[in-house]
């Protein structure tokens, strides 16, 4: 965990292939999985982000490839210690705003 954001830009390109500049946030943790740092661009430069876990570990998604694609949800669950396997997304309902609307407009 010692390489800083030329290292992690690097290591984007040259293994993961992918464009550091593209606005998605690349993680990588150490083999101990109790520290995490986050490369991301913001459009004028580059965020380096690191978070030590505090007793226990990181539960990181596996891929046969080495690349996992997070949703907001799953990386939220990732960084505050929840294990992603044990987990189980839940089908909700939220209505659209035209529906908000027109139930404003009808009790007004």
């Amino acid at each position: 965990m010692r390489v800083g954001a030329d290292g992690l830009y690097a290591r984007v390109v040259g293994v993961l292939q992918q464009d550091p500049l593209s606005g998605h946030l690349f993680l990588f943790a150490n083999k101990r999985r109790d520290r995490l740092k986050v490369l991301y661009f913001d459009g004028t430069g580059l965020w380096v982000c690191s978070k030590r876990m505090q007793g226990g570990c990181l539960h990181w998604p596996q891929s046969e490839t080495g690349r996992v694609q997070l949703s907001h949800t799953e990386f939220a669950l990732l960084i505050g210690g929840i294990d992603l396997v044990g987990t189980k997304a839940r089908k909700w309902y939220r209505r659209g705003i035209s529906e908000v609307d027109y139930d404003a407009r009808k009790t007004a």
